[in-house]
């Protein structure tokens, strides 16, 4: 199938297609956590624990990733801390997946705390005072700063969880399509990308595996009554086996970026930034962006428009 497309010269020089198209966008609520402990490494621990199984809701509880890293000259508590954001299409589901994540895989990691990290928004979430039970009445109220806080009574000392977070609506399904001759090429201008965006670009997130999805998915199902199915116009060994194929002869290894962000300017300026990137590895053929036509949401970020403003 040919579509119109444009040529992209990557800093280095290297020449790369890039389809003229866009990446559809939609909104869910968010809840952003910042998680902070003795050093970076429980900081971390906790972080990816409390956004595992959080890759795309078509399927998981939630969507979720880790933002970033946050001095301790900046936390409420002055130490290190890590931002995670956390992802739901109903807010009282957002407030539950909340609740468990930070209960269940923040509470139990030594020496870690976890504040709110949406003090602005308007909606409020009584996550810390849900949390709070687990300490069998032996919890008490504290401050942290000017947050009100739960000191919740743990085995090593006290948990300390802020009382209520806040939850807002943000911007899902950004993403790119990487076009590649081959796996190798394909791996590394994914993994290019996700470097680039977690340099570069504050507020988002990449919800799959280290950022890149290899199993990128259609709405829908041909054969069976699923709500999303294999992306069979961008499979490698399906490209002669069907009539719809969206791939050069020379491309045998697609990967995607997905970007999740509390705005969409963040969210573009991240896939201006990983297309950049991607570029300029040798290999990679064509970079193109899933859509629906404008039917899954009212986003839209067009590949031209990301590459200007970045």
């Amino acid at each position: 199938m040919n579509r119109a497309t444009f040529t992209y010269r990557a800093e280095n020089g290297n020449v790369c297609e890039v389809e003229d198209t866009f990446a559809e966008m939609f909104s869910l609520w968010v809840g952003r956590v910042l998680i902070t402990a003795q050093n970076e490494k429980w900081a971390l621990t906790a972080a990816t624990v409390a956004t595992g199984l959080a890759t795309s809701i078509i399927m998981a509880p939630a969507e979720a990733g880790i933002e970033g890293i946050v001095p301790a000259n900046k936390t409420p508590d002055k130490r290190v801390g890590i931002l995670i954001q956390i992802y739901n299409h109903d807010r009282f589901q957002l407030k539950t997946q909340m609740i468990l994540r930070i209960g269940q895989c923040i509470m139990t990691c030594p020496t870690t705390s976890a504040f709110d990290a949406m003090q602005n928004a308007k909606r409020r979430l009584k996550v810390g005072r849900s949390i709070r039970l687990f300490g069998d009445g032996f919890q008490r109220k504290s401050l942290v700063g000017d947050r009100k806080v739960w000191r919740i009574p743990v085995m090593e000392g006290d948990f300390i969880v802020e009382d209520t977070f806040g939850a807002g609506k943000a911007i899902a399904g950004g993403n790119f399509l990487i076009l590649a001759e081959d796996k190798p090429s394909g791996l590394k201008a994914a993994e290019e990308a996700v470097e680039a965006i977690k340099d570069k670009v504050n507020e988002v997130i990449l919800p799959f595996p280290g950022g890149v999805c290899r199993s990128g998915s259609k709405a829908g199902s041909l054969n069976y009554k699923l709500k999303a199915s294999t992306y069979h116009t961008f499979c490698p060994p399906l490209r002669k086996l069907v009539p719809d194929s969206q791939l050069p002869e020379n491309v045998n290894c697609v990967y995607e970026i997905v970007i999740n962000g509390l705005t969409i300017e963040a969210v573009k300026k991240a896939m201006g930034e990983g297309i950049r990137a991607a570029t300029s590895v040798p290999g990679v053929v064509k970079i193109s962006a899933g859509n629906y036509g404008g039917r899954l949401g009212p986003y839209k970020a067009f590949l031209k428009e990301v590459l200007e403003i970045t």
